[in-house]
């Protein structure tokens, strides 16, 4: 057995008063993908953020490719991509300005351009690579979001309700992407509302509330309607 790519343990997170996450436990080998599914608030966005190393944890231990986020950030922010929930685009920046950025930060060989456009093409910006990301849809910026995180072949891709206001080009472009990265030996962690994407895109689903895992199971398990009582039993 490999070791988890994605190992979280006991992770804690307070902010002032509000304990964000508490004790949350999970893991997420090469090649699998688990899904974050619950209300708003439960924590799933608090969970991304940490493994991005965006939000430091207050408590516990997380790991991303192996590296240690309270000493090795910068080593799993180099083996991780990230789609935030929000944000993350630069509004007088074009698509390609926002690539060239990233490939150049990320140190990449020469030749990444040809996936790059690929992925544009995928999710139908191809056309916008040369214009600024201000006047993009909500629908647009998420699927950008989506191509920042997985143009350079990450062996974590961590999305952030990346189905959020796509278009069903959108949603299947981005199912094929989770697809390619685990068929690359990646590991992927998807946190989204839409129960029906979650199962589409994953093997597991954690389903949090209130910052604590209340429960856990194969993805299919929680698809059609029994699978939607069972998901809402959980949240009661």
């Amino acid at each position: 057995m490999s070791a988890p790519a994605i190992d979280v343990r006991a992770l804690r997170v307070q902010f002032g008063a509000v304990e964000a996450l508490r004790r949350l436990d999970l893991s997420v080998p090469p090649g699998g993908a688990t899904a974050l599914v619950g209300r708003n608030g439960a924590g799933k966005s608090t969970t991304m953020r940490v493994l991005a190393g965006v939000v430091p944890p207050t408590d516990g231990e997380a790991f991303v490719d192996g590296h240690d986020l309270r000493r090795d950030a910068l080593l799993a922010k180099r083996a991780s991509g990230y789609c935030p929930d929000v944000g993350g685009l630069v509004p007088r920046a074009t698509p390609w300005e926002h690539l060239q950025l990233a490939a150049r930060l990320r140190r990449l060989e020469p030749g990444w351009e040809r996936g790059a456009r690929d992925l544009l093409e995928r999710f139908d910006l191809g056309a916008a690579a040369n214009r600024v990301t201000s006047g993009f849809s909500h629908g647009m910026a998420r699927r950008m979001s989506v191509v920042l995180a997985a143009f350079h072949r990450p062996r974590v891709l961590l999305l952030d309700e990346p189905f959020d206001g796509v278009d069903p080009l959108g949603a299947e472009a981005t199912l094929q992407v989770i697809t390619d990265a685990r068929n690359c030996g990646a590991a992927v962690l998807v946190s989204t509302h839409l129960l029906e994407l979650a199962v589409a895109a994953c093997d597991e689903a954690v389903v949090l509330r209130g910052g604590v895992v209340v429960g856990a199971a194969p993805a299919q398990e929680l698809g059609g309607e029994a699978g939607a009582r069972t998901y809402r039993s959980m949240l009661a």
